[in-house]
């Protein structure tokens, strides 16, 4: 059993890394010694478990043990009630390893990639205190919907794992501002991601995007749009699919086309809900709309001068993207999204 060295008086930070340590004994501090320690780095030893001394440490705020071959997380942890950072990088930790009071603990940055997660633990999705959360290089293969009870996140990073979708929840995740999800399977990304108005970075290099959404154009303050790696990097894509609307279909369109006036007393209950999920076509020379029927139409937007990127829009009909049409609706291409100002995105990451 390992020993540190003496303390200074004032000393609030202890760094035990690289010592082959297996095992930790504070006996010969004094209690005013242990209360002192704020910080305390544990990497790179042998250790295989949380020792017991360290949950003694009242005072104790950040906790760095990364790089050991810790299985589980004791009870005792709950101990450490003013604990706002916790890192255990490259561990062999699981969903299972967390006792289930965690999610009372108060910390605001986690930091657990490297480790063995297939599913992210329910405690941590309660933690509303969390501004940091990172879970890469691990087994993921979901992002569970109740990971918008983050209300304080800043930063989400779960880069490297094998997740192949994203769920429109984390569009509620308002106080987001770096999102990295490289290096995993995601086929598309949520058109409610521009929800997101305090995101500065969005990493999506090494997935499987052929195309964007519009709406991420409205990211405004976007600095950084990593998406090396991907189709929509290295092959010209251009797609184009339409399935004729219904009778119910055309009716609907009419009626909101036209601005016919209607009411519970002309329709029943379930007509009116239908005519209420009416889509505007985005053409900006079209007045239509469309309900389950549209164009889905791939267009390349300049950005930054630079770059063309694929975004995916829905038209209401196939006249609405038609270069060869005479129809007055043809013109799809709109003046804000054929060009996206340099400060509108400072940083579009390809290769």
């Amino acid at each position: 059993m390992a020993r540190f060295p003496s303390m200074d008086d004032k000393c609030s930070v202890l760094y035990l890394s690289r010592l082959h340590l297996d095992d930790l004994s504070l006996d010969h501090l004094t209690d005013s010694k242990r209360q002192q320690i704020q910080q305390l780095h544990l990497t790179y030893n042998r250790l295989s478990f949380l020792p017991n001394a360290v949950c003694f440490l009242s005072n104790l705020e950040y906790l760095d043990i990364s790089n050991n071959a810790l299985t589980v997380i004791p009870d005792d942890i709950m101990r450490l009630t003013n604990l706002k950072t916790f890192v255990a990088k490259n561990n062999l930790l699981d969903e299972s390893s967390f006792p289930k009071e965690f999610e009372r603990m108060q910390v605001e940055t986690l930091n657990l990639s490297g480790n063995r997660f297939e599913d992210i633990p329910m405690q941590f999705l309660k933690m509303t205190t969390l501004q940091s959360l990172s879970l890469g290089g691990n087994r993921l293969k979901n992002i569970p919907a109740e990971i918008e009870n983050l209300t304080s996140l800043e930063m989400l990073y779960l880069g490297g794992n094998l997740i192949s979708s994203i769920p429109p929840e984390v569009a509620n995740l308002t106080s987001l501002r770096y999102l990295v999800l490289c290096d995993n399977r995601i086929q598309s990304i949520p058109a409610q991601l521009n929800k997101l108005h305090s995101l500065l970075s969005l990493s999506l290099h090494n997935n499987l995007l052929t195309f964007l959404p519009r709406e991420i154009l409205s990211l405004v303050h976007l600095q950084e749009l990593s998406l090396r790696g991907n189709p929509l990097v290295v092959r010209f894509i251009k797609d184009m699919t339409y399935d004729p609307p219904s009778l119910m279909e055309l009716a609907g369109r009419t009626i909101k086309s036209q601005n016919l006036p209607f009411s519970s007393c002309d329709l029943p209950s379930n007509l009116i809900h239908y005519l209420n999920l009416a889509s505007e076509c985005p053409n900006p020379k079209c007045a239509g709309v469309y309900f389950d029927s549209c164009v889905r139409h791939i267009k390349f937007v300049d950005f930054c001068g630079k770059y063309r990127l694929p975004l995916m829009h829905y038209l209401c009909s196939p006249q609405c993207s038609s270069p060869c049409s005479s129809n007055p609706q043809s013109d799809a291409e709109s003046e804000e999204e054929n060009s996206v100002p340099a400060d509108r995105l400072q940083r579009v990451l390809l290769g």
